[in-house]
């Protein structure tokens, strides 16, 4: 853990020392904010609740943790520093880990400033805090999803768009996987069980139930399975290049 602090602390700068973090902040809390208010009919609802706040992240979250992500080991790969990075006393393990920790404690800052929503729906009504507590972990794990989908992407071109259109993809496919449409066509296509099966892989099916409060110990591993598995296989990239 003491070899990661550094990397942690040198990734975090580079987000505030560049325009990145804070283009990154504002467009996150307007489109957070403006897919509540005006989409998502805020007022409407009549339900003291960020049910509606939460609906929408799956969808902010494909474009904009990509943004973010496509540059971790990208710009490190087109200005040639990854080899000195690789060349540190530190395990490429360790590499990942901290650049991931980095970019996901960044993603958590940008939800904390989220806090005049909560404190608007305790101003309208008498909302279950618990709730929204569950709904602000499920975002930060399904945004731990998307960034760890990222890193993996971003591991494997020089091409910062490249990576961003990879990602994007993936994490699309895993949202759409979770809706009646797409369940319907593998309904279609597949026997039901494995229908059910795939669905189950779908970010949207865990994170609903988060949303509304209701922390399944299921949704939760799903989610650090996925980021688990691509960190691995973030890792798996980088040691063959380190090796070649």
């Amino acid at each position: 853990m003491q070899a990661m602090i550094p990397i942690i602390k040198r990734e975090l700068l580079s987000y505030f020392r560049s325009p990145v973090a804070y283009v990154f902040i504002i467009i996150f809390l307007i489109s957070t904010t403006g897919t509540t208010w005006y989409l998502g009919n805020f007022y409407r609802s009549n339900e003291a609740s960020l049910e509606t706040f939460f609906f929408f992240h799956p969808w902010l979250y494909l474009i904009l943790i990509p943004s973010l992500g496509m540059r971790l080991w990208a710009e490190d790969r087109r200005q040639g520093t990854i080899e000195i990075l690789l060349t540190l006393p530190v395990s490429v393990l360790t590499a990942v880990l901290a650049k991931f920790l980095a970019a996901w404690l960044f993603i958590g800052f940008a939800l904390l400033l989220t806090f005049p929503m909560v404190i608007t729906v305790y101003y309208l009504g008498e909302p279950d805090g618990g709730v929204m507590l569950a709904g602000y972990v499920g975002s930060l794990l399904m945004g731990g999803a998307y960034l760890a989908v990222s890193c993996f992407t971003s591991s494997l071109t020089k091409n910062q768009i490249i990576s961003f259109i990879t990602s994007f993809i993936i994490c699309l496919v895993l949202v759409l996987l979770g809706f009646g449409v797409l369940t319907r066509t593998l309904t279609g296509w597949f026997p039901v069980w494995l229908a059910d099966l795939i669905t189950q892989f779908s970010f949207t099916t865990h994170f609903n139930g988060l949303r509304r409060g209701q922390i399944d110990f299921r949704d939760v591993m799903y989610f650090i399975s996925i980021i688990i598995f691509m960190l691995l296989a973030n890792v798996v990239v980088l040691e063959n290049k380190k090796a070649s």
